[in-house]
């Protein structure tokens, strides 16, 4: 007689099975999962940082006086931001007008592209091509996004035929007429006045080196890379607007 069968020939009603431990089990096993997430994961403190500074000065007005938004200025965020801003102008000139020649000279900090001067001008004038508009749009947008306590400068150098062997040109020639209508171009389509730079070396005039800097809010001054200055290089007065000067 099987266990189970009583002595009436009937079979008695077994009990259920316990599955609290089985739940149990399955809730141990998702938490254990979602712990296993969280230390392989990484903390990303410049966009949090930038979120908290949004949100701090958005809600600046209903804040005590003692909780005033403070300037983000940490030195991993500023490398990120800049290496993102480099990984940007990368993209744009790869795409727009395939230049293969970036260079990132220092990462998050200094990159340099070089390009042929029919790439940006007309062949033998000053005009900036109707083609590279997108181009120039593209470069205003990522130079006029500023991360906080960050700065996004933009040097455009072109080279010019000595003087002399030993000195450049003084007066208005065709590098500085087109340098100054690539500067007032950029200015007009809302690049940062104080982040354009423009200037002349001694080299082939179809030559252009586009450097992009990053550099901290505390450097109000934009200047030439100091390779220029080991070049007997300067930079060119040209015409301007009165908020954008040249500087060495």
């Amino acid at each position: 007689m099987s266990d189970l069968e009583t002595e009436e020939g009937h079979y008695a009603p077994t009990s259920a099975p316990d599955i609290v431990p089985i739940f149990l089990g399955l809730f141990l096993l998702v938490l254990a999962f979602f712990i296993l997430l969280v230390s392989i994961s990484t903390f990303e403190e410049v966009k949090s940082s930038a979120v908290i500074d949004s949100l701090t000065s958005t809600f600046t007005t209903v804040l005590p006086p003692t909780s005033d938004p403070t300037e983000f200025n940490a030195k991993d965020g500023d490398i990120i931001a800049g290496q993102a801003f480099q990984e940007q102008i990368t993209s744009i000139f790869a795409t727009i007008i395939q230049v293969e020649n970036i260079e990132v000279v220092q990462p998050g900090r200094l990159m340099r592209i070089k390009l042929r001067d029919n790439m940006l001008f007309k062949e033998g004038e000053t005009e900036v091509r109707e083609d590279r508009q997108e181009l120039l749009d593209r470069i205003v947008a990522s130079l006029s996004a500023r991360p906080p306590g960050l700065r996004l400068d933009m040097e455009v150098v072109m080279g010019s035929a000595a003087i002399d062997g030993n000195y450049l040109p003084v007066g208005q020639t065709q590098e500085t007429a087109r340098l100054g209508a690539l500067a007032r171009l950029l200015i007009a389509r809302g690049a940062p006045p104080d982040g354009i730079s423009v200037g002349l070396k001694i080299g082939d005039p179809g030559d252009i080196g586009i450097w992009f800097w990053v550099r901290g809010i505390e450097e109000t001054e934009v200047r030439f890379q100091d390779a220029l200055q080991h070049n007997r290089s300067r930079p060119v007065p040209i015409e301007l607007p009165p908020t954008l000067e040249v500087r060495p």
